[in-house]
């Protein structure tokens, strides 16, 4: 006969909970794990393409400083058209 009082339904449960925990723990090991790791990978080449990127800026910038001002000016003065405009009355 099987036990159906309290104990029995404890040690139900404590079978259901680890066969649980080891669902999540395989869950977490071939699915989570890896994706994280591809994660990190992709965000390790996107800061290496940023940084590369950032140095190349810098390089222009000390090749052609005047070139650069003048980029910084005309950009500076576009935005500043944008935002300050006043509206026709």
């Amino acid at each position: 006969m099987t036990d159906t009082g309290p104990s029995g339904y404890n040690e139900e449960a404590k079978e259901q909970i680890a066969k649980l925990r080891a669902q999540v723990e395989a869950l977490m090991r071939d699915r989570v794990e890896p994706a994280l790791a591809d994660a990190a990978d992709r965000a390790d080449q996107a800061l290496g393409a940023v940084r590369h990127q950032a140095d190349s800026l810098s390089a222009r910038v000390r090749d052609q400083p005047l070139t650069s001002l003048l980029v910084a000016a005309a950009v500076g003065a576009v935005v500043g058209l944008i935002v300050f405009r006043r509206p026709a009355r």
